[in-house]
């Protein structure tokens, strides 16, 4: 279960703090249920699941996490740019406290990550895909409660999509999952709720197809 209570969220910027990108949202996500964050640009979806995720914190109010929680997969944040992407993931096996299978899960990191030489490179040297297909191969090495994932099904090429969403899709079946993408359909299939972000603020909706036709509703036309 994830509690959020009363998170406000805004940033510093040159000339003081920023406008509010969340305002006093407050809602519960029960046990194994899976997400849809839906909303347009610049309404907050991807800074919400860094505050689920635990990578940025509250302007002010509280996150209560009764649960393992993964980083948001699909964003290279976290890495070091200067290390290999087997070094980070050696890193983070060790924080995870997999020393002793340490191998079996490099294989499997570098195996769905699909980097070639790459994985060997300092991550510095890759593209924006790149980071994304480490940051999730990452992710699915280590057993969550809940996957966040931010538009993993639009990053790589289609091989890897497909290959995404085959993850995902046996994700599902064991853990919860809070998922920010633009394609409906992929909303549809693998969420079962639906949050709203509008104005800084969150609508909680039991069915994801609520959510997404009050979305619709809210453009204007």
């Amino acid at each position: 279960m994830i509690v959020v209570q009363d998170v406000y969220k805004r940033y510093q910027t040159a000339h003081g703090p920023g406008p509010w990108v969340l305002e006093g949202v407050n809602f519960t996500i029960p046990p194994r249920t899976n997400v849809g964050l839906i909303g347009g640009n610049g309404a907050g979806k991807s800074t919400l699941l860094r505050l689920i995720g635990g990578i940025d914190q509250p302007t002010r109010g509280h996150i209560e996490r009764r649960c393992r929680v993964s980083w948001p997969m699909g964003r290279g944040g976290g890495l070091q740019n200067a290390l290999s992407g087997r070094q980070n993931a050696k890193f983070v096996c060790r924080i995870h406290g997999h020393e002793d299978d340490m191998h079996e899960r490099l294989e499997g990191i570098q195996q769905f990550a699909a980097l070639g030489r790459s994985f060997d490179e300092p991550v510095k040297t890759y593209s924006s895909g790149m980071k994304s297909r480490l940051q999730f191969a990452l992710s699915l090495a280590f057993d969550f409660d809940v996957y966040i994932s931010d538009e993993v099904t639009a990053a790589g090429d289609a091989a890897f999509r497909n290959k995404a969403r085959e993850a995902f899709r046996e994700l599902v079946d064991r853990a919860g999952l809070i998922m920010v993408s633009h394609g409906e359909e992929v909303l549809k299939q693998f969420c079962s709720a639906g949050i709203l972000l509008r104005g800084g603020k969150a609508y909680w909706f039991d069915a994801i197809d609520d959510a997404l036709r009050a979305y619709r509703k809210s453009i204007p036309a």
